[in-house]
């Protein structure tokens, strides 16, 4: 299977909606029970303003969308367009954590590289524009990913906001200029 990527545009979210809620109703099983992966609807989802600023990805097989994620120079650490608490303001390379944002795979794609190679993406072009920090909210689901690319734990948190409490994990990593 050959994985190729783009910059995402918002033509794409047809195809990206059922995506992204393919991924939360399947990927997380295991992980959060029923009630808990239904309250995760209201934390997670697509943020339309990683595909304005030009950071978020979209990986493709034979042609087909099977995964999404993508960076951001904004404060907002996770969340979709409709989460509550989003912070537009634009961070300091020289003092703030670059956020890896969004990522979602196809469940038929999982564990095909797809996320590690949006991992990868995100972590090139933050380090182009100077940042030397990925910072990202995990899913219980895809702790285990960003640890397998070296990020590390450093807080775990309880988002209420959907009614059920759900369990997730702020994660750092140090990356450097000579990815970019």
């Amino acid at each position: 299977m050959t994985l190729t990527s783009r910059l995402a545009r918002r033509a794409d979210l047809p195809v990206l909606l059922p995506l992204i809620a393919a991924a939360i109703a399947e990927l997380q099983k295991g992980f959060l029970d029923d009630a808990q992966i239904e309250s995760s609807r209201s934390i997670m989802g697509i943020d339309t303003q990683l595909i304005d600023d030009g950071t978020y990805f979209v990986v493709e097989s034979d042609g087909q969308i099977v995964g999404c994620g993508g960076w951001s120079r904004r404060a907002t650490l996770y969340g979709g367009d409709h989460s509550q608490g989003r912070d537009p303001a634009l961070l300091d390379p020289a003092r703030d954590p670059a956020k890896v944002r969004a990522m979602y795979t196809d469940p038929r794609f999982a564990r095909r590289g797809v996320g590690r190679l949006i991992l990868s993406l995100c972590e090139a072009a933050a380090a182009a524009e100077g940042f030397d920090v990925l910072e990202l909210m995990a899913t219980l689901s895809g702790r285990p990913l960003y640890e397998a690319a070296g990020f590390v734990p450093v807080e775990q948190v309880e988002d209420p906001a959907g009614g059920t409490p759900v369990r997730l994990v702020r994660m750092r990593k140090s990356i450097s200029a000579s990815v970019a």
